[in-house]
């Protein structure tokens, strides 16, 4: 057994695990009950499981929870109380993203934490790598592309 301490959308917490090797979206569903994290491929392929760590956009379902003592992470829950986290859901909504919604809190955490990172709106909007199998890649890229102009 361990325990793990880090900050979880701005709140402290520390976790009792049988092992630090526990994938990280498995103390974040199972033992935090958040489940907005989505599981997809396990092996870091799809981003479906994507949170932000330490400012950095990481795949949590390969992302060992030994890893993150001290860290600060970000999820789909915490996204609101972020104003550009809730400008990104605006837009999500706005351009209607969504169709299953399988993957989009995997790709809104993405494209979140590569602007909270500098990376331009543009660069964002067409360098995100994870996958949808409903196809709604192009309303992705139009919600990013639109942030400037929503309040």
């Amino acid at each position: 057994m361990a325990q793990i301490s880090f900050t979880l959308n701005g709140v402290k917490k520390t976790v009792t695990v049988d092992s630090i090797e526990t994938p990280l979206l498995w103390v974040l569903r199972d033992d935090l009950g958040l489940t907005g994290t989505k599981y997809g491929c396990g092996v870091e392929i799809c981003g479906a499981c994507t949170v932000v760590v330490n400012g950095q956009p990481e795949k949590s379902c390969d992302k060992k929870i030994g890893e993150v003592a001290g860290a600060t992470i970000m999820t789909i829950e915490g996204l609101k109380n972020d104003p550009l986290g809730a400008r990104l859901q605006k837009a999500w909504l706005q351009y209607q993203v969504p169709q299953c919604g399988y993957c989009q809190s995997g790709m809104m955490m993405a494209a979140y934490g590569r602007l909270k990172a500098g990376e331009s709106v543009s660069s964002t909007a067409t360098g995100l790598n994870n996958i949808c199998q409903c196809g709604t890649f192009q309303r992705v890229k139009e919600a990013i592309l639109a942030l400037p102009t929503i309040a």
